[in-house]
């Protein structure tokens, strides 16, 4: 297990560009269950959450956005929202049949995940994890996963009496998956640089997992949008960035003194530190809030 990373480090908030600002807030509330913790107008974005008090995502609208086509080029596959159990995970389900949004499903074998996009074709997933205790590795030590149907009825079972009322507190940013143009060098920087354990070496899929802490990935990376996937333009919706949220400031010092003997250049902006991967995605460095 690496040294580099704090074994406890999570996911924190992602940011998405976005063509309709007002058209997003409903879907993100009506659709996926998030509630809105602020509004600005003038910027035209928003911050959402679950538990009412952190941020899970932010909204901004770019002007003349481009909305391009699905696996064209290197940012977000999607962003995963992790719910606390189970039952959650069912009412989520009900609320997605109501609304009447095509969603994908699979059981992940760690996991039960659900799948949707939303208006600007940005990646979605809506997950329930497994007990630890029931993840399996691989003589390679890769979690052993897989992509098979969910047992829809017995999902829906598990809410039976409950009533929906949007995704519960202890929802948080599970992991993110990304498209990069070049598997081999963000496999070496996301563990050689940033130190996280590859937990998924997928060469049959062209994908690599990652994460710290012995959880079954973080950071999925894959080349699905084609080797040599570059950044789209600025005024193309998708991810702005992503947040890994260090528990202590000195942990995340140890971790920036370790950047910068890799060379690897981090920026200081507001709280966070900025930096970029091979494929020019950025990532925010941040502290645990109270």
């Amino acid at each position: 297990m690496s040294t580099i990373l704090d074994p406890h480090i999570s996911l924190g908030e992602v940011k998405l560009k976005v063509s309709q600002l007002d058209r997003s807030i409903r879907f993100y509330e009506e659709v996926v269950g998030l509630k809105v913790l602020a509004h600005d107008e003038e910027k035209r974005s928003a911050a959402f959450t679950a538990d009412g008090k952190h941020t899970l995502l932010i909204l901004e609208e770019v002007p003349n956005a481009v909305v391009p086509q699905r696996r064209s080029h290197a940012g977000l596959y999607h962003f995963a929202l992790l719910l606390p159990d189970r039952p959650s995970l069912s009412l989520a389900l009900r609320n997605l049949i109501q609304t009447g949004i095509h969603i994908g499903q699979a059981d992940h074998l760690v996991s039960e995940a659900l799948y949707i996009a939303d208006p600007d074709n940005n990646g979605i997933e809506i997950y329930a994890d497994r007990p630890r205790s029931e993840w399996k590795r691989d003589a390679g030590g890769n979690y052993v996963m897989a992509t098979d149907p969910l047992n829809i009825e017995s999902l829906l079972a598990a809410s039976e009496g409950l009533e929906w009322s949007g995704l519960p507190q202890g929802t948080v940013i599970g992991h993110i998956h990304l498209h990069v143009g070049d598997l081999r060098s963000s496999r070496a920087f996301y563990e050689g640089k940033l130190g996280f354990d590859v937990v998924g070496d997928y060469a049959q899929m062209s994908a690599v997992f990652v994460s710290a802490g012995g959880y079954h990935h973080h950071i999925g990376m894959n080349i699905w949008a084609g080797v040599g996937a570059v950044l789209p333009p600025a005024n193309t919706v998708g991810l702005s960035y992503y947040t890994i949220v260090f528990p202590t400031t000195s942990s995340r010092e140890a971790w920036l003194a370790h950047l910068r003997s890799e060379g690897v250049q981090a920026t200081a902006l507001g709280n966070a530190y900025v930096i970029q991967d091979p494929s020019g995605i950025t990532i925010h460095a941040a502290v645990k809030a109270d």
